[in-house]
């Protein structure tokens, strides 16, 4: 289903008549895909560890140093099956929108949204289904960007009495000289709220959910060829995730992981 919308998307792009993208029009239409040794997400593997196909479309319309955008982005995922809260499950598809602009000469940038994570599939008896709502608020200088987001469900990312989750993202991406290559490295808090009333012992969603997360990278955009346009990249990622709350299958999936990926940006 995620290699359907992929491919529809990457079409959607190439068949966009020429005017719509011209140099000087408000509007835009840009897409990726990319192929993944596993997906991660957040410090999680999504995946198992298996291959993950991923690919978005985003349109945006730009008025002034601001900017209305609205998008969408899908994965293959395996974690909502493995762990037992759906009987099947194989997509995450994701839905969003926002305004980002810059803030006046300043040189900072700001980023507003809401986002939405579908998870279709049957749940098990038992189970809570996946989906959840975020608002978040971005902003940026340079290199950097911070961004916290905030859960608007009571039952985020299937943990239930979780309204009010958050999440904080702090990263940096700074280009090496000529290269083409960019260095990038993340540090992120997971912070949950509330008790799911199946948690052992009555234990709080805090102490078996909430967990830090880091992340160290390189990526390499190649300049011409018949690989221009695309970008190699890999990345190494740890957690301090309970074990107590994510072990799937007698693994944490919270654990240090080796992520390699080729994406394609159009």
């Amino acid at each position: 289903m995620h290699k359907t919308l992929v491919a529809a998307a990457a079409a959607t792009v190439f068949a966009v008549p020429g005017g719509v993208l011209a140099a000087d029009s408000p509007h835009s239409l840009t897409g990726n895909v990319g192929l993944f040794s596993q997906y991660v997400f957040r410090g999680l593997t999504q995946t198992n560890e298996d291959p993950a196909l991923q690919g978005g479309l985003d349109y945006a319309y730009t008025f002034g140093p601001a900017s209305l955008y609205l998008g969408t982005w899908a994965s293959n995922i395996s974690w909502l099956r493995d762990a037992g809260q759906y009987t099947s499950s194989s997509l995450e598809w994701d839905f969003y929108g926002g305004v980002k602009g810059n803030i006046g000469a300043t040189g900072f940038t700001y980023d507003l949204g809401y986002l939405l994570y579908y998870y279709p599939g049957d749940v098990a008896p038992g189970g809570v289904r996946g989906n959840t709502q975020e608002i978040y608020g971005a902003l940026g200088w340079k290199y950097f960007t911070a961004k916290y987001s905030y859960s608007l469900d009571n039952k985020t990312f299937a943990v239930q009495d979780s309204r009010g989750t958050w999440y904080l993202d702090l990263a940096a991406s700074v280009p090496l000289g000529e290269t083409g290559l960019t260095a990038f490295a993340h540090w992120g808090k997971q912070k949950y709220d509330g008790t799911d009333p199946r948690n052992a012992g009555g234990a709080s969603n805090d102490s078996l959910y909430s967990y830090e997360d880091w992340k160290l990278g390189l990526s390499y955009a190649i300049p011409a060829g018949v690989l221009k346009d695309f970008t190699l990249g890999a990345y190494y990622t740890d957690t301090n995730a309970n074990a107590a709350g994510y072990t799937i299958n007698g693994k944490n999936i919270g654990n240090n992981q080796f992520v390699v990926y080729v994406q394609r940006f159009f």
